[in-house]
């Protein structure tokens, strides 16, 4: 059996590998959000690049935790996919960056976006390798089952809420206007809030091992890009000078975790 060190290695090699593929491909429209739709894929290819590496008896766990990957994978790489192609201009996180850049930008979003994005995959990812490395116990348990119903919550807030706001913004009459019903009431961010539970929910099955405490480092630095990075911070950085309805909304809806909304507005 391969050491654990030498198969995470061999998973950073892969996605980065993958990245730099997707880096060259991105340079015919010049465009790199297509970064966005691999992201969720790289997840899909460590599950199963894992589970072949390690070739022991397998578990419950190390066989349904790929599928449940690649579940959510897919589906979020399907939307994600949908949306670039219908965009009419680069996302203005990436067209800011190729401002400030200039020309230098096309050789240096390799390691500044591609490279970079493909380090924190292969961290956030760690619980993928835990499940796969320790095989016991093998029948699921309770923290098992406990993480399958925080994933199960977290991909129906993700996906519902992304299939919400996607019909929201294809009616022209919404234009400018600010997206408050279906899980968009109770929370400002429902996709993001289900992304992170998708996450605690893996690793709750991988805590079901021995020795996996370490697997923490990566959910919570997925739940901290969330919060604090490139999700819910950089959203809504200047949302409000779009959207002036935005302030209202955002004292009577809670940024993250869902709850019922707040008679102040």
């Amino acid at each position: 059996m391969p050491e654990a060190a030498e198969v995470a290695l061999i998973g950073l090699g892969v996605v980065s590998g993958g990245m730099t593929l997707v880096w060259a491909a991105s340079l015919i429209p010049r465009d790199v959000g297509v970064v966005d739709v691999f992201w969720s894929l790289g997840f899909v290819l460590l599950a199963w690049l894992y589970r072949a590496l390690f070739d022991f008896p397998q578990s419950e766990r190390a066989v349904l935790v790929p599928i449940l990957v690649t579940v959510w994978g897919v589906r979020l790489a399907l939307h994600l996919a949908r949306r670039w192609w219908r965009a009419d201009e680069e996302d203005h996180r990436y067209a800011a960056m190729r401002r400030k850049r200039g020309g230098s930008f096309w050789w240096r979003s390799l390691y500044v976006v591609f490279w970079s994005q493909a380090a924190l995959l292969w961290v956030v990812a760690m619980p993928l390798l835990q499940i796969q490395r320790v095989a016991r116990p093998v029948e699921l348990g309770w923290l098992d089952w406990v993480g399958i119903v925080v994933f199960a919550i977290g991909f129906v807030f993700e996906s519902v809420g992304d299939y919400q706001l996607q019909r929201f913004k294809s009616d022209p009459a919404n234009d400018g206007e600010v997206m408050d019903e279906g899980l968009w009431r109770y929370t400002r961010h429902p996709n993001y809030f289900g992304d992170a539970m998708v996450w605690w929910g893996l690793s709750l099955m991988a805590l079901a091992t021995p020795g996996s405490v370490w697997v923490l480092v990566g959910t919570a630095v997925m739940t901290l890009l969330l919060l604090r990075v490139s999700g819910v911070a950089l959203l809504e950085r200047d949302i409000a000078e779009r959207r002036p309805e935005y302030e209202a909304y955002k004292r009577r809806t809670n940024a993250f975790f869902p709850w019922l909304p707040s008679s102040e507005a």
